[in-house]
């Protein structure tokens, strides 16, 4: 079956999410006596397919089964987590880990990791050029321009790790410029860039629209299975509401092995997202890790460092919550 989709009407997707994203865990109501101390709980989201177990935890009772209510509140972006936990707004956000790892080096915000999240797959986060492109390889984005959601971020250091490989050394101000993924067909159709690293759907649908070529899938090599984004806290509100946090965890892990289930990812993307059905079926879909890793995660800041985006090393594991601390 064809899709035709074009990428316009994502951008509702991209900026709200459904209204069903606003609703609680209503499967099951806190029983008194928990032990949590608190029960309801409200959780930063947003509509990308990065956040199927939060989803799946929600519909399927998962929190409720832990004593807890999870109210989700819809973000436009991942930006808007960092203020808003900060502000006491959430409790927990789900964003990238170089925006968080970012906001605790710089202070802007002392924060606990709760959850790991998602991480790169195959075609999950993928260069991509115009169908008539000479360009072939990140060999040959010396001096080009590519576009990318946000600098100085994830997609950034994707594309130069990519590069770098390929002997090319890229600058964040002088080869990056910043485009919304629903406008990365337009910039790509109109040639106002050379090249654009985009996620899912935008990948699948670019293909079909416009017949945009896959030049380099980020997901291999140095960034292979690379950790994306997760769930973070501020480190007050750990200290204040450990079991909570803890039922957090424990019904967050039995979402992430659930959504190893690509079925059961495929069918709640469209309950939440303006992804239809059928596009859902065909997407690239990344990991989503059960367990909260240290070393796993330390790769994240050492690229960071690496390409700059961190001015001192971190220590990863000086930033996950435990509720055993």
């Amino acid at each position: 079956m064809k899709l035709r989709t074009s990428l316009t009407v994502l951008i509702a997707f991209a900026l709200t999410a459904a209204c069903s994203s606003g609703g609680g865990d209503t499967s099951a109501r806190p029983a008194s006596g928990s032990g949590l101390e608190k029960t309801e709980i409200t959780v930063g989201t947003m509509p990308v397919v990065d956040v199927a177990p939060l989803q799946l935890a929600v519909r399927d009772g998962l929190f409720g089964q832990e004593g807890l209510q999870v109210k989700l509140q819809p973000l436009a972006g991942g930006a808007e987590a960092i203020p808003k936990l900060k502000s006491g707004a959430l409790d927990v956000s789900f964003g990238n880990y170089v925006s968080f790892f970012s906001a605790s080096a710089k202070n802007v915000l002392d924060l606990k990791v709760v959850a790991d999240g998602f991480q790169s797959a195959p075609k999950t986060h993928v260069i991509m050029v115009p169908k008539d492109s000479p360009i072939a390889s990140p060999a040959d984005l010396a001096g080009k321009t590519i576009a990318v959601n946000t600098r100085r971020n994830v997609g950034t250091m994707l594309v130069r790790v990519a590069a770098d490989a390929h002997g090319v050394k890229l600058d964040e101000d002088d080869n990056f410029v910043e485009f919304p993924f629903p406008e990365m067909e337009a910039v790509l159709k109109g040639k106002k860039v050379d090249a654009a690293l985009v996620v899912e759907p935008f990948g699948t649908l670019l293909s079909q629209s416009i017949g945009a070529k896959m030049i380099w899938d980020t997901a291999q090599g140095p960034t292979a299975d690379f950790p994306i984004a997760g769930y973070a806290t501020t480190s007050g509100f750990a200290k204040e509401n450990p079991k909570t946090l803890a039922a957090f965890q424990r019904a967050m892990v039995k979402a992430q092995a659930a959504a190893a289930d690509r079925a059961k990812v495929v069918e709640i993307i469209p309950t939440y997202t303006k992804i239809q059905p059928g596009v859902a079926g065909s997407l690239a879909i990344g990991g989503f890790p059960t367990s909260l890793n240290a070393t796993r995660l330390q790769r994240v800041a050492d690229s960071m460092r690496e390409y700059g985006l961190l001015a001192e090393d971190l220590n990863v594991s000086d930033l996950l919550f435990s509720a055993s601390r």
